[in-house]
C-alpha cells in the first residue's frame, strides 16, 4: 500500500499538483501529504521536486502513459 501511495504521489508531482491539491485529492492533511513528499525526496536522494521527478521515473516510479507526447526513454 505504501509504494502505491508513493507511485500516485509522484504522479500528482509530475503532473503538476501543489501540495494542497496532493492532499485534498488523496484525503490527508497538509502535514501528511508534504510528510510523504519529504520522504519520497529524501528516499530519492533528490534536493528539489525536478530532480525527484527525474530520478523517479529512472526508478520506474513513473507511469509512461504520464511521459509527454514525443518523449523517448534512455
Amino acid at each position: 500500500m505504501a509504494k502505491e501511495l508513493d507511485h500516485t504521489i509522484v504522479r500528482l508531482l509530475a503532473a503538476g499538483l501543489k501540495d494542497e491539491a496532493i492532499a485534498r485529492r488523496l484525503g490527508m492533511s497538509l502535514r501528511t501529504a508534504r510528510r510523504h513528499i519529504a520522504d519520497i525526496m529524501e528516499t530519492l536522494g533528490a534536493e528539489s521536486r525536478f530532480q525527484a521527478g527525474m530520478l523517479a521515473a529512472r526508478a520506474g516510479m513513473t507511469d509512461d502513459a504520464d511521459a509527454p507526447a514525443g518523449a523517448t526513454g534512455p
